[in-house]
């Protein structure tokens, strides 16, 4: 193909047809904040419902864990700011190892959903017009994608939502990239489920903290009922993922130095 024709190919990546589907979700995105629905994902939310959350999961178990599934899978989508605590509440009503399990799977849902989206609408036409940089860097990336997906997912340094749109700029499959996102994304999920499990009793003693506040104070007292899910990061969890992610590299390091090996 010449290079006329390659620039003819780039300049039709980008269609309408091609974007429609992120313009849709960039609409849902501006429309979920603009109402602020994030607002919602919070403990407060949790505690003022709990009755009803674990009512409702006691009596409609299969539709409790197929709602949560849906609602974790727009979180994710739509990049609002609360899968930690979807994770913690995750543990709280289905317990830690069912749980976060549940967790997984909607969160791996979600993120597929935008990685498709972004593959499809500015991934490959992006490629096609980028110079060799960037089709070197995809190389590299795809020879070891799993490994630097896996580390991607294992090390909490990097925003979740710019892991799911990456690899679609970079190249990665959707088989590798789903794989990687489950199987990367277990570890702080169940360390997060196992922490909501045991919720129960920190939402009854922030509760009642929360009341005796307004108790005294009165509604406008200035009494807050919150608990940063971030908090929950420990330095020693965030030392373990740290070390996950060195393991997920090994295989890259390996390759490397075969690679030089058979070079020399």
């Amino acid at each position: 193909m010449t290079d006329e024709n390659n620039t003819e190919a780039a300049k039709e990546g980008f269609s309408l047809k091609k974007l429609l589907p992120l313009i849709i979700l960039a609409a849902l995105i501006t429309a979920a904040f603009y109402f602020d629905l994030h607002t919602y994902l919070s403990l407060q939310t949790v505690a003022e419902n709990r009755d009803a959350l674990t009512g409702f999961v006691a009596s409609n178990i299969v539709a409790a864990v197929a709602v949560f599934i849906l609602i974790y899978m727009a979180v994710v989508a739509l990049s609002l700011p609360g899968g930690a605590l979807m994770t913690i509440t995750s543990g709280f009503l289905f317990g830690p190892v069912f749980g976060g399990l549940t967790a997984v799977v909607g969160a791996t849902i979600g993120a597929t959903i935008i990685f498709l989206i972004a593959k499809t609408s500015f991934g490959e036409p992006l490629a096609a017009r980028a110079g060799p940089w960037l089709e070197k860097l995809r190389d590299g990336f795809r020879k070891d994608a799993l490994s630097y997906l896996l580390f991607l997912r294992l090390v909490p340094a990097f925003p979740f939502w710019l892991v799911n749109l990456a690899p679609a700029v970079l190249g990665v499959g959707l088989s590798t990239y789903a794989i990687g996102t489950f199987v990367g994304i277990i570890p702080g999920t169940f360390a997060f489920a196992f922490v909501g499990a045991g919720l129960d009793s920190i939402i009854e003693a922030q509760q009642a903290s929360f009341d005796a506040c307004v108790a005294e104070k009165g509604a406008d007292g200035g009494c807050t009922f919150a608990l940063d899910p971030g908090s929950l990061l420990t330095p020693e969890i965030l030392i373990a993922f740290a070390a996950l992610g060195v393991v997920a590299l090994i295989p890259v390091v390996i390759r490397r130095i075969r690679d030089r090996k058979t070079a020399a």
